[in-house]
């Protein structure tokens, strides 16, 4: 199969493109940027003219819900969803059920998901047996099978020990921890940010310093033991600053936020809109503030859309008894767009938050547009604006606090090794 996508905008910030450009296509990879090599002849070519062509987007959190939590979501649905969002490739939570600690959980998902011929997988492998956080998993064999990093999800672990333990042995041999820093006793029974509109709404609050207390721990422990440690949504403007500080010591940590925390604050909660009971919980404007200006500066290396599609009995209950979590693979394009059009960035700003950036924090080769590459791209239309409405979105969990929204930026086709899987 050959293909030429002609006219289009192309931004492929790993390798520092912004302009017209064609691209061909072969084979299912990248044959060339530019004019097409004499005695090319596509079997079909897309005409780009007024879209912008840019590499597959990269997820660093998508909650697949398989195996365990199929009332909630398919695989189906969530790869179809990605597909829908530009996303090639996602990395996957190991809060499953059972947890993915065990090689043959994890071969089964990828097995699954390679034969929809969607988005690529990658798991993250429990870094404790049953999420428990007491004992080691077996993690040599989990990244024999497919993992490429290792983490708790939202579990906690029992002790310092056990942290200090995971991080030396991940050293050893050079496997990433991906952890979320929330320190579990003070974030106990919380659903809201500890701030005014707790306060009001009479919620149970989880305070900023259960990040805090959390972060410093860990980059202690990264900084004893050299492990490689990826943070997983961060949410407070403190924790923004240990990491910027972290970061400047030269300690070997990468961070993430969740699309819906770049614009949203405790203020979104409203009268108890449990599409913002989120995990970690919607914080203060001054939090948002500053978690927008990180990303701007570089101490956020990605943007993540944090997918975790929940079923509408679970978020129909009051809010702090609803359950945690929102759809957000087909929202994550355009919210970075509208993050980097807010702070009056370039659009590859953006883009390089959802593709080369996320790439690198999940060493995978993903993300750009290299001759001899994947063939894995993203085309959209920057000027269509789409009012976001459960009707139309392919996640079986229709559950985001942008309900009712217009955004701006809208996938028209996404392919996966060259071949097209979702023609908007």
């Amino acid at each position: 199969m050959k293909l030429l996508i002609r006219n289009g905008h192309l931004m492929d910030p790993a390798n520092g493109i912004d302009a017209i450009q064609d691209v061909s296509i072969v084979a299912g990879k990248i044959l060339g940027v530019g004019p097409p090599p004499p005695g090319f002849h596509p079997n079909r070519e897309i005409d780009a003219r007024g879209l912008v062509v840019c590499p597959g987007l990269v997820d660093l959190s998508a909650r697949l819900r398989e195996p365990g939590f199929e009332y909630r979501a398919t695989l189906e649905s969530e790869m179809a969803a990605a597909a829908a969002g530009g996303v090639t490739s996602l990395a996957c939570s190991p809060d499953t059920d059972p947890p993915l600690d065990e090689p043959g959980l994890v071969e089964m998902l990828k097995h699954r998901a390679r034969n929809l011929h969607l988005a690529h997988v990658y798991p993250i492998g429990a870094l404790t047996q049953g999420l428990e956080g007491e004992k080691l998993t077996e993690m040599a064999e989990l990244r024999d099978a497919g993992c490429v990093a290792f983490g708790q999800a939202d579990r906690p672990l029992a002790s310092a020990r056990v942290m200090m333990q995971a991080m030396q042995y991940a050293s050893t041999f050079s496997f990433r921890v991906w952890l979320r820093p929330q320190d579990a006793s003070l974030a106990d029974g919380g659903v809201a940010h500890d701030g005014e509109v707790a306060t009001r709404l009479g919620l149970p609050a989880i305070p900023v310093c259960a990040e805090t207390l959390a972060l410093s721990n860990i980059i202690l422990m990264a900084r004893e033991t050299g492990a490689t440690v990826h943070l997983c949504r961060i949410s407070s403007a403190e924790g923004v600053s240990m990491v910027q500080a972290a970061k400047r010591q030269g300690l070997a940590i990468t961070c993430d936020v969740a699309a819906n925390h770049v614009h949203l604050s405790e203020m979104d909660v409203g009268f108890f809109d449990s599409n913002c009971h989120l995990i970690p919980p919607l914080r203060g404007l001054k939090d948002r503030d500053a978690l927008r200006t990180g990303l701007e500066n570089g101490t956020i290396d990605a943007i993540c859309s944090d997918h975790a599609p929940v079923d509408d009995d679970a978020k129909l209950l009051p809010f702090g008894e609803a359950e945690a979590g929102a759809t957000g693979l087909e929202l994550l394009l355009p919210l970075a767009l509208k993050w980097s059009a807010e702070m009056r960035l370039p659009p590859s700003r953006a883009i390089a938050r959802i593709t080369s950036e996320p790439a690198r924090v999940l060493g995978v080769n993903a993300g750009h547009l290299t001759p001899g590459g994947a063939a894995d791209l993203c085309i959209f239309d920057p000027e269509h604006y789409w009012k976001v409405e459960a009707a139309t979105l392919k996640s079986q969990g229709k559950n985001t606090p942008f309900l009712g929204i217009e955004l701006q930026g809208k996938v028209k086709y996404t392919l996966v090794n060259g071949n097209i899987i979702y023609q908007g």
